[in-house]
């Protein structure tokens, strides 16, 4: 079964604010949240489906690419949404704060230390036959990688982890004022309930170094200059085990010498002289592969155009190919011999008299007869019905 319309799933039309999306997904999310169905599937799927939709339709770049191609465009993106409740919690740390801060029951929902990585953007620039038939390059990103020494928690190797001692492991520290008690997180622990007793020397406890690596991007056929390519998971290290952030790859296309693109179709021009445009010649046009050898018909008329199916930019959705459009240009020459201005004249007496045979003399001096009446006054030659 294929995935249901993200604004469907939110109950919001296609033109609502991010206000109204926002508001959209936080009734879904108290509705469906894991702590109020415990052991409830269809809830957690419902869960999983809306906190999906709301990533997508909060997102201005996603929401563009959504509303343009649907499901199949977000997947030419490389976006496959959450992994898990973990992945969910983590990306919406900041929202489920806010929506949940007194949690369900008179309880808080303890938060985890992990946070994910930044996403990451870096400028590919292509030759215009790379973007055009697709190629593989490495790339080198200065990042935040997991720290090797404590293996992304952020603990000392053979320390752990330890209750905070402030919050007494719950997460959350009361304060009374007056009559009312105002619950907040621990400062201390970040309101995880946890402390670090020994944190990693190498990363000071953040679980990431900061370093160089290289990354392997696959550039599909048919990208164009601003096309961005989104790697999952290629973006920075998340601090102390978050999930990494991702990295969006921005195309950036030199200019073909002679060929101009629009979508998936080329244009070009090629320049005849005059003589060729009557009568005829074989001439080279570029294209993709190089120069090709095409013959252009006597009688070609300054301007037309020449199409050649399936000559143009392979569909980056899709499938074949765009079309390959020259225009002809006629020459005329500014300066003629004495020898060559003879000819043409003799060219333009032969065109004259060709004209003028073809001219029908109209007989002036004939004159229609009327047609005689019979006695019943048809027509001579009628014939009654």
């Amino acid at each position: 079964m294929g995935k249901r319309d993200y604004y469907e799933i939110l109950g919001v039309a296609r033109e609502s604010g991010t206000d109204d999306i926002k508001k959209a997904y936080r009734k879904l999310a108290l509705k469906f949240h894991p702590d109020r169905n415990p052991g409830d599937k269809e809830a957690e799927e419902r869960f999983k489906e809306a906190a999906e939709a709301y990533e997508v339709l909060h997102d201005s770049q996603k929401k563009r690419v959504y509303d343009a191609y649907g499901h199949e465009g977000l997947r030419g993106t490389g976006y496959s949404g959450f992994s898990g409740f973990d992945d969910i919690f983590s990306s919406f740390g900041d929202i489920f704060q806010e929506f949940f801060s007194f949690g369900f029951g008179g309880q808080s929902r303890q938060r985890t230390a992990a946070r994910p990585g930044d996403d990451l953007i870096y400028g590919l620039g292509l030759d215009f036959h790379e973007a055009v038939f697709g190629t593989e390059k490495q790339v080198e990103i200065d990042t935040y990688v997991d720290c090797k020494n404590c293996g992304g928690s952020g603990a000392e190797p053979g320390s752990r982890e330890a209750v905070c001692p402030a919050c007494q492991g719950t997460g959350q520290v009361v304060q009374a004022q007056g009559f009312f008690r105002i619950s907040s997180g621990c400062a201390r622990c970040q309101a995880t309930g946890k402390v670090l007793v020994s944190p990693c020397e190498k990363c000071q406890g953040q679980g990431r170094v900061r370093k160089k690596k290289l990354v392997q991007v696959k550039v599909p056929a048919g990208v164009d200059s601003g096309t961005r390519l989104r790697l999952r998971g290629e973006g920075e290290s998340g601090y102390r085990g978050g999930v990494p952030g991702d990295l969006y790859v921005k195309i950036d296309v030199t200019p073909h010498p002679r060929l101009e693109r629009d979508g998936d179709n080329l244009y070009s021009k090629i320049s005849i002289s005059f003589l060729q445009a009557i009568l005829g010649d074989t001439v080279e046009v570029p294209t993709l592969d190089g120069e090709k050898p095409v013959a252009v018909a006597p009688g070609t008329q300054p301007g037309q155009v020449i199409r050649f199916p399936d000559e143009g930019v392979p569909k980056l959705r899709g499938f074949g190919r765009g079309d390959l459009f020259i225009e002809v240009e006629v020459k005329i020459p500014k300066t003629i011999t004495p020898r060559q201005e003879e000819i043409l004249r003799e060219f333009v007496e032969i065109e004259k008299e060709k004209s003028e045979s073809k001219v029908k003399k109209w007989p002036w001096n004939r004159r229609k007869e009327p047609e005689r009446e019979s006695l019943s006054g048809a027509p001579t030659g009628a014939r009654p019905i």
